[in-house]
């Protein structure tokens, strides 16, 4: 059974590409702390080299 629910997801996937994209936005907004990380994670550059900046 679980391996024809794969199937029937993977065809809907072949047939309508779109629903990959929801698929994906579902799963990341379903942990909301994954993205608090990637977001500080992306954050994190531009915060340091500011503060080195105002350490001179």
């Amino acid at each position: 059974m679980r391996w024809l629910l794969l199937g029937a997801l993977l065809g809907l996937l072949l047939v309508f590409p779109p629903l990959l994209a929801i698929l994906v936005v579902a799963a990341v907004a379903s942990k909301p702390v994954a993205v608090t990380f990637a977001l500080g994670l992306a954050a994190r550059p531009y915060l340091a080299r500011k503060a080195r900046r105002w350490a001179r």
